[in-house]
């Protein structure tokens, strides 16, 4: 069963369109009102976007992806998501001078299990993130971002700087995800 921890994204609602479309068994939750008790009741975690900073809601996520490393569930972190998920492990993020938002082109730079040759997605961001940590590696990048799908090593954990569930090379990359 796949758990999606809505962090108030505006695209959600995509993701939930998307995942509705594929009959993909999910449950929706807020990171309010999760029970972390309960994450052991799900094989793939995917973390939305946010709109705002919230210390809780970090708070949250961040043991989201500590157990999900921890317990072998697999996760996606999207735009804030993959953020957290490096600051969580000891990385940085920034805010970038330019708002991102449009169209852009990714180019894989490994070989990995969610995604392969170039990808033509939706950005919506002002932060990035700026230094990898150790266990974290770099799987594609574009020319505006260093950093697009990052993986903790040798485990099934990604982040995507962009939104996913706002394109179609996108929505591949989510059905990949769901289907490990």
């Amino acid at each position: 069963m796949l758990l999606v921890v809505d962090n108030g994204s505006i695209y959600t609602k995509n993701l939930i369109e998307f995942l509705n479309k594929k009959n993909i068994l999910f449950e929706i939750q807020t990171p309010h009102l999760l029970n972390l008790n309960l994450l052991k009741n799900y094989g793939f975690v995917i973390l939305s976007g946010r709109r705002q900073n919230e210390k809780k809601i970090n708070e949250i996520n961040s043991k989201i992806i500590v157990y999900s490393i921890k317990n072998n569930i697999k996760l996606l972190g999207i735009c804030y998501g993959a953020e957290i998920l490096a600051l969580t492990l000891g990385g940085t993020i920034r805010k970038i001078s330019l708002f991102q938002k449009g169209n852009e082109t990714i180019n894989v730079l490994r070989e990995n299990l969610i995604s392969s040759d170039s990808l033509n997605v939706f950005e919506s961001h002002r932060f990035e993130i700026s230094k990898l940590p150790d266990k974290l590696i770099p799987i594609a990048e574009s020319n505006n971002c260093k950093y697009e799908i990052i993986q903790y090593e040798k485990k099934p954990i990604f982040g995507t700087q962009f939104h996913p569930e706002m394109s179609s090379d996108g929505h591949d990359l989510i059905d990949k995800f769901c289907s490990l």
